[in-house]
């Protein structure tokens, strides 16, 4: 019985208690790992691209390393016209960034970089990347799970961090050598 003069008690009792009922959930909730991977079995990449079947590609060692901090997922596919790096993001992050920060970070020069709509009159942002006379058109977009479209970055982690947009995102870059 608790008595009124013995708050210390009290709280050894609740605590007692919560844990209890934590023990008694955690099966159901399964351990992290478990999550992680009952989390990733459910989930797949588009089987196709605008009507063209994709292929994976597998990830260079770097953005392997950096697959493993960011917070979603990672792939490269292709459709046997360009290389499509599609992220999955479940949270806003700083780590999703502008293709054209890392292209430059590659050595490339950045050029002709606009907004275009496509056939399917999506926007995305586009730029050529220009290094020892190879030349790349590369473009991309980011959409909510709520159907909201960003063409940069900053735009979306804003309305992401602000509740203007809901997630999982999907991150698409497409890169076509010219």
């Amino acid at each position: 019985m608790l008595r009124r003069n013995d708050p210390e008690g009290l709280r050894h009792k609740l605590g007692f208690a919560a844990l209890l009922l934590a023990c008694a959930l955690w099966p159901a909730l399964g351990t992290p790992r478990e999550r992680a991977g009952a989390e990733a079995a459910a989930f797949e990449w588009p089987r196709e691209w605008d009507g063209r079947t994709l292929r994976p590609l597998a990830l260079s060692p770097v953005e392997q390393r950096f697959a493993a901090q960011f917070p979603g997922r990672i792939a490269r596919l292709t459709d046997g016209q360009q290389v499509l790096v599609m992220r999955e993001v479940r949270t806003p992050t700083r780590m999703l960034h502008p293709a054209a920060d890392c292209y430059r970070g590659l050595g490339y020069r950045i050029e002709q970089a606009r907004l275009e709509r496509d056939d399917a009159q999506r926007l995305w942002r586009c730029f050529i990347a220009e290094r020892n006379d190879q030349r790349t058109r590369v473009c991309e977009r980011i959409v909510g799970a709520d159907g909201a479209a960003f063409t940069d970055a900053s735009s979306w982690f804003w309305a992401a961090q602000l509740g203007q947009s809901t997630g999982p995102w999907q991150a698409v870059t497409t890169a076509r050598s010219l």
